[in-house]
């Protein structure tokens, strides 16, 4: 008798505890996370059908009131005065801003908002300024690129010479003559200005506010003393934990065993809904479980926000394959990265990104890296170089 009523109370207090967990996990999945997160667009939550297109729509009009206002602050700014238009030789570091015209999008004038952005962030700099910035423009069309013509007598915009256009006229496809511009903007920059490290961003890579404090973070860590390239964006759709690169799946892991851990310590000590959790082994598993689902559906992008509260927060990881608008080469790494694009053709599924993250795998002695959260916003919605649908969505 006394067995049975042992065993009938052990099952009560298993019964209890399964039943719990159960009821935790229903109500924290399936209402508490889908209220909470249906608006946001990379959640698993997000209903696409009921905000994809109105989020789209609102995203594409604040970047053309950006390109408006910058259209008018360069207009109306004094060229007599500009800081940015004389680049001293070997600085610390050199900004490389590579742009081409984009038929498909001049009103939202990518290039001149990325450049008004980068004056204010150097402007706050002080005496001591940041960094030098460059514009490379490598439009060879039969016309001008008018906002690298606005920014003239702004700052020093350089461009391929006659000949350098006659040698470069040969006809190939678009991912070849990408890669080409940007091993010309590459060497030429390197050549002029001789950094001792250099920053390439594209023209629809809009610098945060953080940009230049994370940098000369990254530049002060030993990591960057041996490294090809580190990568400053990734997009954030492509952000989740479910990932088959490793180094996610075990910041995966770590954070539900961090958070499994933290939770059943505090039950102990605040517990409203009288929950019967102790800190074992089966406990452990099933909290570490809940916390890895409940990261992964809110999504991780929201996670590597907290992030920014300071420079040193900021975390590095092997590099990713896609994408290249915003790209740190420490040292001499720049000229490295050229002549290896060089030694390569570039086509369709084998662009400019995939190739680097190859080299770097492949090339003993080299390593690249990847720096999250992104520190950079990527404003194109609009390609200059691939084909463009008549409204761009976010996703």
């Amino acid at each position: 008798m006394p067995r049975c009523k042992a065993f009938f109370s052990q099952y009560s207090r298993w019964s209890r505890t399964i039943a719990q967990a159960f009821i935790l996990a229903v109500v924290t999945f399936c209402i508490i996370l889908p209220l909470c997160c249906h608006r946001l667009l990379y959640s698993y939550y997000f209903i696409k059908s009921v905000y994809l297109d109105s989020m789209s729509e609102e995203v594409l009009r604040e970047s053309l009131n950006r390109g408006q206002d910058a259209l008018r602050f360069w207009q109306h700014a004094t060229t007599t005065a500009s800081r940015f238009s004389h680049i001293v030789q070997h600085p610390e570091l050199l900004v490389t801003v590579v742009t081409a015209r984009r038929n498909n999008a001049q009103d939202f004038h990518y290039l001149l908002q990325v450049m008004q952005r980068l004056s204010g962030l150097l402007g706050g700099c002080g005496e001591q300024q940041c960094a030098e910035v460059l514009v490379c423009d490598v439009e060879s069309g039969p016309h001008e690129n008018q906002d690298a013509k606005l920014l003239e007598g702004h700052f020093q915009v350089i461009r391929r010479s006659h000949l350098e256009q006659q040698r470069n006229w040969e006809r190939v496809n678009t991912f070849e003559r990408e890669k080409r511009d940007y091993v010309f903007c590459l060497r030429k920059a390197q050549e002029l200005v001789k950094p001792k490290n250099m920053v390439v961003l594209e023209d629809d890579a809009l610098p945060k506010e953080d940009f230049f404090a994370v940098i000369k973070d990254l530049l002060s860590r030993r990591f960057s003393l041996q490294t090809l390239y580190i990568k400053l964006y990734h997009p954030e759709r492509l952000q989740h934990y479910w990932n088959p690169e490793p180094f996610r799946i075990l910041e995966w892991i770590g954070l539900g065993l961090v958070g499994a851990t933290t939770l059943l310590l505090t039950f102990p000590y605040w517990s409203p809904c009288s929950f019967s959790f102790t800190l074992s082994a089966s406990h452990l598993v099933f909290f570490a479980l809940y916390v890895m689902a409940a990261a992964e559906l809110v999504g991780r992008h929201y996670l590597l926000e907290m992030r920014r509260l300071s420079p040193q927060l900021y975390a590095v990881s092997p590099a990713t394959e896609c994408c290249t608008p915003a790209m740190l080469f420490p040292g001499n790494a720049s000229l490295r990265v050229a002549e290896y694009l060089d030694g390569t053709f570039c086509v369709k599924g084998n662009a400019k990104d995939i190739v680097l993250y190859h080299i770097a795998r492949t090339t003993p002695g080299e390593r690249s890296h990847s720096v999250e959260p992104n520190l950079i916003t990527h404003i194109g919605a609009y390609s200059s170089v691939r084909p463009n649908p008549p409204r761009p969505r976010l996703l």
